[in-house]
């Protein structure tokens, strides 16, 4: 039996952090080395289907500026980075009989390369969102149980190309199938669209579809965890899992109706797609809502899908207070709200209406997901969108104070979740490294860690992206030996100070599940200050 060693203060020295991003919000050459179009080329430039009316085909330039991007990576002292792969840059008709493109085998075997020289762990995503056009028009995409077979081979190539090279192959099979069943085919804010909702889109049915949509991505996950098990993992000796994005729920106030309700927001946010994996079964909330509209895995499948992630990758943003009622079955007929019976808010709002700073909820809800299934926590994803930070110029778009004190609260609840609570959390990614798409949002909204400026593409570390290096200096024990003398991150135009201290942290919704907080001793802000100033050159 093996001791943990590590200190209360600290996280073990394999913990894996880093920052996150994906293909199409940040690669843009869209049209080039034989890529084939996605169902987010030709969506977002349809008319309003962003909110700035821009589309994806620059986006940070990354496709070009890979290197820049490994750069700054390296000055923040990553152990991993978490990437995807772009389906149409790697078959650019998607299909299992379609071509392969060695262009786009060879930008990603570059990149791996890359990072593995530079001694950062790559974590790989198959999937983000930018299914090939071709699947789509040939037989509705992820609408059709044909597509199963062609993310296996498609994941297949994935593995045979690249997983060689890579000694710890952390594969995310899909990111988030939460939105694409329900944001791509229930909503229809996200590509391809579909929606009952006649102004948004011509066809598509949204008491059907999504939960279509939702059971065939699992089970395309399952197949393709079930080949990487069969055939490479015993070569390749990797680890392979899900992320799924879902928020923590809260009942609004202590009536009974209110706490079935964050469980039934739960259920649906989450437990739609983790129970099977983890469990075996949907959950019987799920069963009782949609009836004979929620598919039913046959005996075979369900054998495949049971068990078929090794670690649970979480995304999550914020937590939502939940009241009984509603007729929104993709919040579990539940109401959401961010304001308390007394009328204050849960936390600080971000620029997005969706997201509030909730550091306890972040805590509880790893409690959870520990609790209900028992798998090794990766956080896959965990950011904050500075409110009206587009409009803002660069010298204090990058004093993000909003944002650093959210990476604050989550980064000592992920301190305290593990040493207190016995939480088993193993990686943390912020979301994300760059200023990007932000899909439906355009560039409006900004979850960058480090500002891009959007007409010359010049890359600024924000203070919080300074924090959250510093934080995890300090705090994964026995650190590695540094290899070789960073060199300083220059701010053009741009001050590196940092403001004071003077939020207010959020009070704590009491709950018997709440697990207890942490009492931590801060660093004084001298002591911070002086490290950005070492840090960035000034």
């Amino acid at each position: 039996m093996t001791v943990d060693t590590t200190p209360l203060n600290k996280l073990p020295n394999d913990f894996l952090w880093g920052f996150a991003t994906a293909s199409f919000q940040i690669e843009g050459s869209t049209d080039v080395d034989g890529r084939g179009k996605s169902i987010w080329d030709d969506f977002s430039k349809l008319p309003g289907k962003t909110l700035d009316g821009r589309d994806g085909d620059v986006a940070t330039d990354s496709y070009n500026r890979w290197k820049e991007d490994l750069d700054l990576l390296v000055q923040y002292g990553v152990k991993s980075y978490r990437f995807s792969l772009a389906w149409s840059r790697i078959i650019p008709l998607g299909g299992r009989n379609d071509p392969i493109n060695e262009a786009g085998i060879q930008f990603y075997s570059n990149l791996i390369d890359a990072l593995l020289e530079r001694g950062i762990v790559p974590f790989v995503t198959l999937y983000h969102w930018d299914l090939p056009q071709g699947l789509y028009d040939r037989y509705g995409g992820w609408l059709s149980k044909e597509i199963v077979e062609d993310y296996v081979h498609y994941a297949k190539v994935c593995f045979e190309r690249f997983g060689d090279r890579v000694k710890y192959w952390y594969a995310l099979t899909m990111n988030e199938p939460w939105c694409i069943s329900v944001l791509g085919h229930g909503r229809g804010v996200f590509a391809p669209g579909r929606s009952s909702d006649r102004t948004r889109s011509p066809e598509g049915d949204s008491s059907t579809e999504p939960w279509i949509v939702g059971h065939n991505v699992i089970l395309a996950h399952a197949y393709a965890t079930k080949l990487y098990r069969e055939e490479f993992k015993a070569t390749q000796g990797g680890t392979i899992g899900i992320t799924l994005n879902g928020d923590y729920a809260l009942p609004y106030d202590d009536s009974p109706e209110n706490v079935a309700a964050a469980q039934h927001a739960l259920d649906v946010a989450i437990g739609w797609f983790a129970d099977p994996i983890y469990l075996g079964h949907y959950p019987e909330y799920m069963k009782e809502m949609l009836g004979d509209r929620l598919p039913v895995f046959t005996s075979e499948e369900l054998a495949v899908v049971k068990g078929s992630s090794e670690f649970y990758g979480m995304n999550t943003y914020t937590t939502n207070l939940c009241k009984a009622g509603g007729d929104d079955e993709f919040q579990g007929k539940v109401e959401y709200t961010f304001t308390r019976p007394d009328g204050s808010q849960l936390g600080t709002q971000a620029h997005c209406a969706w997201l509030q700073d909730y550091p306890e909820g972040f805590r509880q809800l790893l409690n959870y997901l520990w609790k209900r299934y028992k798998h090794p926590i990766y956080v896959t994803e965990n950011g904050f969108a500075v409110k009206d930070e587009n409009t803002m110029p660069v010298e204090q778009a990058i004093a993000d104070h909003d944002r650093l004190q959210y990476f604050k609260g989550n980064t000592d609840a992920i301190l305290a979740a593990r040493n207190e609570d016995g939480v088993d959390i193993r990686a943390y990614f912020a979301w994300s490294l760059l200023d990007n798409f932000e899909w439906a949002d355009g560039y409006v909204t900004r979850f960058g860690l480090t500002y891009v400026d959007y007409d010359t593409q010049k890359r600024y570390p924000k203070e919080s992206g300074i924090f959250v290096s510093k934080w995890f200096t300090e705090h994964i024990a026995e650190p590695a030996a540094q290899k070789g003398t960073p060199v300083p991150l220059q701010l053009s135009q741009a001050n590196g100070k940092l403001q004071e201290d003077s939020a207010t942290p959020s009070p704590t919704v009491e709950t018997s599940e709440s697990p207890a907080k942490k009492k931590t001793k801060k660093a004084p802000f001298a002591r911070f200050t002086a490290y950005i100033s070492t840090f960035l050159g000034i």
